[in-house]
């Protein structure tokens, strides 16, 4: 059995606030959770928008205070994310392709793959023909060992109707992808501040409340402009592995207020 732990979604800012809410003060909760409580397991995946801004100063606050974390961690990389200054100040395996923020870790249980969904420049995702090429080269390679795929932006519409439209752009052709292997057990996605749990064609699937704030439920209908953090705890995942098998924890590391505007 592997032990993993999931964060999303930090929006790390090195000073000031994002929407009210203490990027610092939610992020240090957070790993003193995991160093407290979750200080055996084998690694904490990040799955996107490190920062908020993506400015040096706040990649240089995230590396900082990431290093206070007892697990070894993965960072990804989401739409609020710049891939130069994440190269340069967090760690990325040595195996990670030359153009995208995307890698593979094998371990006792199968393939962890990490996926790069960022389209400079836009909210939404996208997954070019060269990210999809390494991902159908891992695939393939993996034959009959079980593959967890995370990444930020989802491929399919989850009945979010303000989150659905920054979506991954081609995920129908994505998903057509990673349902013709049958190494693929799961499917961890971030972008949307809110936990959902389904299926496609059979692949389960599961998304998470983000580190910093929570958007709130589609009813009742809310807009951009409109738009306010909902008051619900953050959470992080913990992720048991084993035999194919995948048990999810959502866990609250922080009441609401913690880091909340007064």
């Amino acid at each position: 059995m592997i032990k993993t732990i999931w964060m999303s979604d930090p929006h790390y800012t090195h000073a000031g606030t994002v929407l009210g809410y203490d990027p610092r003060v939610r992020l240090r909760a957070a790993i003193d959770h995991v160093n407290t409580h979750h200080a055996d397991a084998q690694m904490c995946i990040i799955s996107g928008d490190m920062v908020n801004r993506g400015s040096r100063a706040d990649y240089e606050g995230v590396h900082s205070e990431l290093r206070a974390l007892n697990v070894p961690y993965m960072p990804m990389v989401g739409n609020h994310d710049d891939r130069q200054l994440f190269r340069e100040f967090l760690p990325v395996p040595d195996q990670c392709m030359a153009d995208f923020v995307q890698y593979s870790v094998a371990t006792s249980q199968g393939i962890i793959v990490c996926l790069d969904t960022l389209k400079s420049g836009s909210d939404a995702g996208a997954f070019c023909q060269k990210r999809r090429a390494w991902l159908s080269t891992v695939l393939n390679d993996a034959g009959e060992t079980p593959v967890f795929l995370f990444m930020h932006h989802p491929p399919m519409a989850l009945g979010l109707p303000m989150q659905d439209r920054d979506n991954m752009e081609n995920g129908d052709a994505f998903l057509d992808l990673v349902s013709s292997y049958s190494c693929v057990q799961y499917m961890f996605i971030g972008h949307v501040h809110r936990p959902m749990t389904g299926t496609y064609n059979g692949i389960p699937y599961a998304t998470m409340r983000a580190i910093l704030y929570q958007a709130p439920p589609p009813k009742p209908a809310w807009t951009w402009d409109t738009f306010s953090p909902a008051r619900e705890a953050p959470n992080l995942g913990v992720i048991h592995i084993s035999n194919s098998g995948v048990n999810l924890h959502y866990d609250q590391f922080c009441d609401w207020q913690v880091g909340a505007p007064s």
